[in-house]
């Protein structure tokens, strides 16, 4: 049940973010992105609130349902992104998903055996470094709020990295 739930949360995020990026933000940049603060003096595009989201709720799907599921919910999300954005945002967002989603195959994956928080943090670190220069390149063709994406996206990760965490403590502790 977890694993279906992980999967339509990461499938729903993907147009999520690319309706947040043309539609909420404390500035809209003329023929480019809406931003947000994520931290002093660094903005980003505003769907970065749900894109730091994805690549934990992507590790899930991953975890519980495997990788095809995984690339299945990107397909998914890519064509309700087609509902709700321009078809170049959309496919700049099929296309950072795919490299986020490698990357993630080839960190996560292998990491997970060791530590499922460990696999969180460096998958979602690579996976938000891979995910965030395709996109920018792709959807505005520059690199500028390359910053502020990967600090809004670490910020979710590390949420759910300290959620994990928690999680696996209180299992324990009921356990004994």
């Amino acid at each position: 049940m977890i694993g279906y739930l992980a999967l339509a949360g990461y499938a729903a995020t993907i147009p999520a973010a690319n309706w947040l990026i043309g539609n909420v933000g404390t500035v809209c940049v003329p023929n480019g992105p809406c931003l947000i603060p994520v931290a002093p003096g660094l903005m980003a595009p505003s769907g970065v609130l749900m894109i730091g989201a994805a690549l934990v709720l992507r590790d899930a799907v991953h975890s519980v349902l495997g990788v095809r599921w995984a690339f299945g919910a990107v397909v998914a999300g890519v064509a309700a992104s087609l509902l709700v954005a321009s078809p170049s945002l959309a496919v700049a967002s099929a296309a950072a998903f795919a490299a986020s989603e490698l990357v993630d195959l080839a960190i996560y994956h292998r990491l997970r055996a060791l530590s499922v928080v460990l696999a969180v943090l460096a998958s979602g670190i690579v996976g938000a470094a891979a995910d965030s220069a395709a996109f920018l390149l792709l959807a505005f063709g520059s690199l500028d709020y390359f910053g502020g994406q990967m600090v809004g996206k670490l910020w979710a990760t590390l949420l759910a990295a300290v959620a994990l965490l928690m999680a696996r403590v209180r299992h324990q502790e009921a356990g004994q």
